[in-house]
């Protein structure tokens, strides 16, 4: 078993998978260029307002002419996350700390950064090229064959979710973790038929045409991933949208639906605050962790125990049957997981997310806020965690049609000294980096021409991240004062694009 994992994981070669003789280089071309990706689906959801629910179908279609039922699906053990806001964070700590149970773990996430093997990732790991290309193939030659017309193929994502299905499988993971994509009720994970536990992260307004321009239709698409027997956990919400995951979940039949809010425990907090987690947003998500983490131990050792966090989980339980015995197996296991939690959360490493990576040049504050509420917290983030004393840059950009405006307004107060602005582009040879660069600055060009305006005094125009780099790096070798300090946001592709240059490894350091 763990011979198998180390070779998902452990290769990093880009070489040619021997079965199937296609190289990793050639299935990222077939990803990108020949599958539809989420850009260009939310761009057909927008000109034709289609909400197709045989999309749930067609996903099913597709994972049983890749040669996998939805019997073989069940096999595994699943929980299953959506949300606005968090949704990635909370699944990566998650993930940290069932394997540091001695859990062999499946995390399944969206958008990547640098690589879209981040998005399968075994024991944390991301899968190798080799083994990535490998896969790949496998399922995409078996899904070509059996098409009935050229365009029946699944879309980007789809085609990722099925792979990842194959993988963890294959692997035979103990947990496998799912992060929605956009979404709930109709998105392709949702195929998903007996997870373990179901959470829904803090809810916003997002992808509007698609799910809805009000907090009840948005959770009412969220909470789509409720299932019968299911323990469904969720944070404080708006009354209008809990009142819509508390109906939704008595209509799915889920065994109860739990409220997690922060700790207001000494120790808890001295232990979110020793690790970083100085936001009650990060330490939010930690909370729900933490819960659903032991929840899905509590299914494994089929025992019923409550974490011992001074009772901050509110169990609105609609069930007639109520287990409070504690096994004494359970109770020993259960102190071994409090203490390995803070150990967890000690090694806990999310790129792109409140992140600060810090260079010879400067220091870069990385965060993929790309929403009102998201922008505010990120903010909130970065006035803790920023010096007074050193000069600031931004770097900003945002796709679709987010009101950009409102989230420069708020940038504003932070007195930038200088604001760049740059489509999603690195600007630097890739080997994920094939599509046509001409075509996405271009597509993006009167966005980020018109985020130099808003911003007026200050802003510079640059076509990359590498020339806004560049001209960091210029700047900071005329300075003798401290080094300057970077906020990046509006975009997890931004972000991306420039972690690609200063750490395409993701490895939380730079030798920039």
């Amino acid at each position: 078993m763990f011979n198998i994992l180390k070779r998902m994981t452990h290769s990093t070669s880009i070489s040619c998978c021997t079965q199937m003789g296609t190289s990793y280089e050639e299935a990222i071309k077939a990803l990108c260029l020949t599958l539809q990706n989420n850009a260009a689906y939310l761009q057909s959801v927008q000109q034709h307002k289609v909400n197709d629910p045989k999309k749930l179908e067609d996903t099913k279609k597709f994972l049983l002419r890749s040669g996998i039922t939805l019997e073989q699906l069940d096999k595994l053990s699943f929980i299953h996350v959506a949300g606005t806001k968090g949704k990635g964070s909370t699944c990566a700590i998650m993930e940290i700390i069932l394997r540091h149970q001695g859990f062999s773990t499946g995390f399944f996430s969206s958008p990547h950064l640098v690589s879209v093997r981040e998005r399968i990732r075994i024991n944390g790991e991301p899968i190798s090229q080799s083994y990535f290309a490998h896969s790949f193939w496998k399922v995409y030659r078996r899904l070509e064959q059996n098409r009935e017309d050229e365009s029946d193929m699944p879309t980007y994502f789809k085609f990722l979710t099925i792979l990842m299905f194959h993988v963890f499988l294959e692997a035979n993971v103990d947990v496998a973790i799912v992060e929605v994509g956009i979404g709930g009720e109709l998105d392709c994970t949702n195929i998903l038929r007996n997870p373990v536990c179901v959470g829904v992260t803090s809810l916003g307004l997002e992808h509007t045409l698609l799910l809805g321009n009000t907090l009840e239709k948005i959770a009412q698409q969220k909470s789509g991933i409720f299932k019968p027997n299911a323990v469904a956990f969720t944070v404080p919400q708006a009354e209008s949208a809990m009142c819509v995951l508390q109906k939704r979940a008595i209509e799915r039949c889920c065994r109860s639906l739990k409220i997690v809010s922060t700790t207001q425990n000494q120790e808890w907090n001295k232990i979110f605050s020793s690790v970083g987690m100085i936001t009650d947003v990060q330490q939010l998500n930690a909370s729900l962790s933490i819960h659903m983490a032991l929840e899905w131990m509590k299914s494994r050792y089929n025992k019923q125990s409550s974490l011992i966090m001074d009772n901050r989980c509110i169990d609105t339980s609609f069930s007639s049957e109520h287990q409070n015995d504690k096994n004494e197996l359970f109770k020993e296991k259960e102190s071994i997981f409090l203490e390995k939690v803070a150990v967890a959360l000690a090694n806990y490493k999310w790129p792109g997310r409140a992140q600060i990576l810090k260079t010879s040049t400067a220091d870069f504050f990385l965060d993929g806020a790309h929403t009102v509420e998201s922008i505010v917290h990120c903010i909130s983030w970065f006035k803790k965690t920023s010096r007074n004393s050193s000069r600031k840059y931004l770097i900003f950009n945002t796709t679709g049609n987010r009101d950009s405006l409102k989230l420069l307004k708020l940038l504003v107060p932070l007195d930038f000294d200088r604001a760049y602005f740059t489509p999603n582009y690195a600007g630097v040879a890739h080997v994920e980096n094939l599509l046509n660069c001409s075509k996405l600055i271009n597509n993006q060009e009167k966005k980020y021409k018109e985020h130099c305006e808003q911003w007026g005094k200050g802003s510079v125009l640059k076509n990359s991240v590498a020339e806004v780099l560049d001209d960091i790096k210029s700047y900071a070798l005329s300075q003798t004062d401290d080094k300057v300090e970077v906020l990046v946001t509006g975009s997890l592709h931004l972000v991306g694009a420039l972690l690609t240059i200063l750490d395409p490894n993701l490895t939380m350091t730079s030798d920039f």
